[in-house]
């Protein structure tokens, strides 16, 4: 049975995925896709910190699946924009938790990412799999993953 770590980029799911299909990620296919005939030995989702009540129920719900969640707090600029972003602290942990792994699976379409996908499939000889909203995933990132799969409908939740 591979061993299997996980990575996701909370935000760049939740926003690529809104964007492209107008509806959330469905996070318990997901685990249940990834995680078929594999050891888990790592599963962190990296989100942002809110302090808001939705928030809070939804990283329960990344808990109960099984992903240990990292927050970071959410911040406002005076000029509008925005900071959230767990580039770093995703790297340090992938780099962690790679040597243990058969396969890393990383959810995001960052292209930050490339030269660390890269740098997990020669240092370590692991399989690395990139799931993303394929019009929103930058091509680096696909072209440095072992393997590519589009996060598409059977990956969405829709409104019922």
């Amino acid at each position: 049975m591979d061993t299997v770590a996980i990575f996701v980029d909370v935000q760049n799911i939740y926003y690529t995925t809104r964007q492209a299909f107008a509806c959330n990620f469905d996070y318990n296919a997901f685990w249940r896709e990834i995680t078929a005939n594999r050891k888990v030995v790592k599963a962190i989702a990296f989100a942002t910190h809110r302090d808001d009540e939705k928030q809070k129920q939804f990283q329960n719900i990344l808990r109960a699946i099984g992903f240990e969640v990292k927050l970071k707090p959410f911040i406002q600029r005076s000029d509008g924009s925005a900071k959230g972003d767990w580039d770093v602290g995703i790297t340090l942990d992938v780099m962690e938790y790679s040597a243990q792994a058969d396969v890393v699976v990383l959810a995001s379409g960052d292209g930050d990412f490339d030269l660390l996908v890269q740098r997990v499939r020669d240092k370590y000889q692991a399989a690395v799999e990139v799931y993303g909203v394929a019009q929103l995933t930058a091509m680096s990132l696909i072209r440095a993953a072992t393997k590519f799969v589009p996060i598409n409908d059977h990956l969405l939740l829709r409104s019922s």
